[in-house]
Formats: structure tokens, sequence, C-alpha cells
């Protein structure tokens, strides 16, 4: 079943033309956690009554297209959301969106949609919190750009993409300069980021230090909810405000536009919709139950232009079209799977996508006219990934023979990207916390109706790395490359963080994918050439 957000609707507004494109925190580290966010924004908003609006936790863009975006601020307080758009820095001839209300029951979180933007310009943006009984009782403005997306071809497009973030226990480390990747990726100055699930691990608590195996000591920032799993809408939300301590974070979240879907670790490890927990660590056993929160607390921190659609039926697959070489159509491998299980039954109709999913996805994709069309999954297709001693918690289970259980769902989508001659599909995931990418081909493969096609992953952010996955052979995968640890959980002061980096030239229309490891090397890179069909 579906587990629609609840929230305000983003409100529009007209946006201008843009210039030319590419122009309470507890123990030892508190004062660490205070510096990370300038001093400000750490009271609850209840108890922060005095002076104006703030905006400490920063501002961020979500499905980015050549004519939209959603624009996102969290108040320490009940504010107005006023957003200026404007084609240069300067905010001259600046344009005035209203946005909505900001109160206690979004956190004070509230998104803003533009719409009319000019393709492929820079747009420039400052968002204002207004005292909602007096206009004129203002924050200070919260700055950022993004690039919107080309409505030319020849003009490419280039994003990253990775997932995995502040997981087993590795948080915000002061002492190495905190989620370092966030700045390496900044840098790297790509049109947008795709954020490939576990955006957070709300059943990951955060201890204020760790003893690594060579004695080396790692420190976190703590908060009071990381001090335990999730389980109320409030330390949920706790658990997203958690990563915006960082700075690197939202600086990174200023200047680049995400594309976010969501995967276990938002509500807890390894959730199917359904399950009755058996872990003494949870009061509520009902997975329902906090999953309907979790998709909440999501809704009010993640822009995502489909969470809060008419009726109640928000939810997270989508297809965010970036011009015409690119539609990258994001998945929820969550919200609509069956049980974990042996994963070996004959028939099997919900399988990891559900019905209505896999129906939306074939039709969206016969109807795509992009070069690309970018398969963000929240998980892998062929990697092995186990759920305790029997069951199962991908698609993949180990037996190499034709497709059983969730299998069959992916069989079926395969075999229809064949015979509708769907061009230009590619998939990305994050995961399993390794870097690495599979060749799939009917000649090595049990199941034989297929085109070839590629599936590259690429994490973790900022969690710990993890020996590499064994291959399942139904789809005949071939491990053309990875980068893996050699033992489990090993933290980013032993393991360089993974994310991916996609190309596409405008000219050729070829797609290059480079898997990065952090510290600027570039570990593979595979062009793929357009017009095939698979790849």
């Amino acid at each position: 079943m579906p587990y629609p957000v609840t929230g305000p609707s983003p409100s529009p507004s007209p946006v201008p033309a843009a210039p030319a494109r590419r122009g309470v925190l507890r123990g030892s580290l508190a004062a660490s956690a205070a510096l990370a966010l300038g001093g400000a924004g750490l009271a609850a908003p209840a108890f922060a009554l005095s002076g104006r609006p703030r905006a400490a936790w920063g501002v961020q863009t979500g499905d980015v297209t050549a004519s939209s975006g959603l624009v996102w601020v969290r108040s320490d307080r009940p504010a107005r959301m006023v957003v200026e758009t404007s084609a240069t820095e300067s905010f001259r001839r600046a344009r005035r969106h209203r946005g909505p209300l900001l109160g206690a029951g979004t956190d004070f979180t509230g998104t803003t949609a533009l719409r009319g933007l000019p393709a492929g310009e820079q747009i420039h943006y400052r968002v204002t919190l207004a005292d909602p009984d007096d206009p004129r009782r203002t924050g200070e403005p919260v700055t950022g750009t993004f690039r919107t997306a080309p409505d030319r071809r020849r003009d490419g497009v280039r994003f990253l993409w990775s997932g995995d973030i502040a997981g087993q226990g590795w948080g915000i480390n002061p002492d190495i300069g905190g989620f370092r990747a966030y700045d390496e990726m900044r840098r790297l100055d790509p049109d947008f980021f795709l954020c490939s699930g576990d955006a957070i691990y709300a059943d990951g608590v955060i201890e204020p230090s760790v003893t690594l195996p060579d004695g080396r000591i790692w420190r976190n920032v703590t908060t009071p909810e990381k001090s335990k799993v999730a389980e109320t809408l409030d330390e949920y939300r706790g658990n997203f405000r958690y990563n915006l301590l960082d700075h690197n974070v939202r600086a990174f979240n200023a200047r680049v536009p995400s594309i976010v879907q969501w995967d276990d670790h938002e509500v807890r490890n390894n959730w199917y919709p359904g399950q009755i927990l058996d872990d003494p660590r949870y009061t509520e056993k009902d997975v329902d139950v906090l999953a309907a929160r979790a998709a909440r607390a999501f809704g009010e921190y993640t822009p995502v232009s489909t969470l809060h659609l008419p009726g109640g039926r928000g939810r997270v697959h989508r297809v965010v079209r970036y011009g015409p070489l690119l539609d990258v159509f994001v998945l929820d491998m969550r919200s609509y799977r069956n049980p974990n299980s042996p994963n070996r039954q004959a028939d099997d109709t919900t399988g990891i996508l559900g019905a209505e999913q896999l129906a939306w996805l074939k039709r969206e994709l016969a109807a795509s006219t992009a070069v690309w069309k970018v398969l963000a999954a929240d998980m892998p297709i062929g990697l092995v990934v186990p759920d305790g001693a029997a069951d199962f918690e991908a698609i993949a289970q180990g037996d190499p023979g034709a497709p059983l259980g969730r299998e069959l769902q992916i069989a079926e989508l395969l075999r229809f990207v064949k015979h509708r001659r769907i061009t230009g599909t590619l998939w990305l995931t994050a995961d399993v916390h390794y870097t690495s990418a599979q060749h799939y081909a009917p000649e090595r493969a049990a199941f034989k109706d297929f085109a070839p096609f590629w599936e590259f992953v690429s994490g973790p952010l900022a969690a710990g790395g993890f020996p590499a996955n064994a291959l399942d052979g139904t789809f005949g995968p071939e491990r053309v490359f990875v980068r893996a640890p050699e033992r489990a959980n090993l933290s980013p002061m032993e393991s360089p963080q993974y994310f991916g980096e996609v190309d596409i030239d405008g000219h050729s229309g070829d797609l290059t994918v480079r898997l990065r490891a952090e510290g600027g090397k570039v570990l593979f890179s595979k062009v793929l050439r357009p017009g095939r069909v698979g790849q």
C-alpha cells in the first residue's frame, strides 16, 4: 500500500527570465553542533518567540525541470515564506512569490513551487521569512541558485548520484570536516543530484564517539532524536534536521537541486508494508504506523513534486523530465512491495513495485521521447541482498535459474522494454555501500527475452562501507568493476565514500558514467552510445 504524505500544497507563482546557463545537543560535542549552524536555529521553535524569523537550516531546491522547480525552507517559528527570483545575484528586477504559512503542523517547513522558468538558465533566489502578524518584521534572507534544464539538446546534461547518509553510527564528525563528500560534489557544479535513498537512518543511533579497530576515536555530533530509533513524528523530523546540521550539506543544497527517493532507512531497516516488528528497541510494533509518520516527515523535509497531490494521493514515484536528453524515472521499491520472504514463489503480481506502479512505469517509458531514460532504483537488480537467514530484501534471491518471486516483475519490465524497442535505458542505484558496474546480457542469463543493459551502483555518501554482494545469474549480470571493503562497516575514516557522475554530451548524445571516490579519483568510466534498445 502507498504511504501518501500530507501537508500544504506548494504555491505557484510566475518567474522572470534568467541569465545564460553556467554563468539540543549533548556531551562534549554540543559546541561543534552549535558551530555547524553558526550558533543559530538550535532552539525548538516553540521556545524561540522573540526577535525575527530565522532560516538557519538553509534552503533546498528539488525536481527542477526546464520550466519549474520547488524551493524549501524551515523557520524557527511561525512565518510566511516569501521567495524572490532574479536573473542576477544583485536581485535587480526581482520577482516576488508568496509562499505558504509555516507552522507547527509541518514542523515549520514549507515549499514554494516556481513555474514558468526560462529553460537552460541560472536562477538566483532568496527566501525571506516574515512575521505572519506583521509582514514588516522579516528575518535575514537566505540565498541560493540553480540551473533549469535545457530545452536544446546541444546544451548537454551532467548530474551526480549516491545515497546512504549518516548510517551505521557514522554521523557528522567535526574532526574530519563533517560530510566532506558534499563539498566535493558541490565543487563539481552538477546540474542536479539524484539521492538514491537512505537519505537518513531513522533506525541508526549516533553515539558521541566510536573507537575504531586501530584505536583512533571517531567523534559524532549528536542530538536527542539520534540517541534512539525513530518512532514518533518528531523523532523522524529530527533525523532530517540532523543532516542539515552539517555545513557541507547546507552549502550543497543552496547550489545543487536534488531529485530524492526513499528506501528502507527512512523508516527502519528492511521494512515492508504490513510488517509487525519483533524488535525490543521499538515500542510501536506496527510498521505501517511508523511508515506513515516517516512519510510525513519525508514530505516536510524533502522538496518532491508529487508528495502533495490533491486528495491525499501523494507518492514518491514520478518522472522528472530534464530536457530532450534525459528523463529520470524515480522508482519506489518500498511502499508497494510484498513481504520479504525466500522469494521463490512461481507467481508474483505484487513484486517489489506493485502492479499499479509497474503499469505506470511501462506507460511512461513508452511515452518518453528523451534520448536517455534513467531508472532511479532504490535497490539493485541482480545483487543478492539477504534479510536474515532465509529471506531476501531486494529482487534477487541467489537462484540463477528462471525468474522467481520479485524477479518475475523485473522480467516483465525488461521484456516490455525489448519488445517495445525502448532505447537508452540505464539503471542507477546505491543501497549496498560500495561502488560497482554490472552489465546484464541474455546470452549469460537463464531468462533471455530482454535486451542488454547496464546497472551502476555508487554509495555510501556518508555511512559505513561493506563487502560486495553476490550476483544472481537469472538476468546474466557480469561485474565489470567493483570497489568494496573486505570487512563490514568500515568508517569513512577507513574507507572512501563514493558517488557517481553521469555526463551526457549534447552533440553526440553519448552518455559517460564515472564512478568516483571521495578525494577526486575517478575509479571507473564507461561511455554508452544513444539509440540502443535496453542500452
